[in-house]
């Protein structure tokens, strides 16, 4: 898929953890852990609001296209 989230960055940049992610947003650990791997095949508008919410950013921050993987 050329479309990659870059959760685990941002995790990395505010100095959070998956855990307090998932307190803070009520994705579950699991859920985010797919996510963060990018093995997750689609994203709930719903999660990504709550995700941009509480990591304080815009889509495109938690979104990236990288062409010519998996096209």
């Amino acid at each position: 898929m050329p479309i990659r989230l870059r959760l685990d960055q941002l995790l990395l940049d505010r100095r959070m953890s998956l855990a307090e992610l998932a307190d803070r947003t009520g994705v579950t650990a699991a859920n985010l852990a797919i996510l963060k791997a990018g093995e997750a095949r689609a994203i709930r508008v719903a999660t990504l609001a709550a995700l941009c919410r509480e990591l304080a950013c815009q889509p495109g921050d938690l979104l990236r296209y990288e062409p010519g993987e998996g096209e």
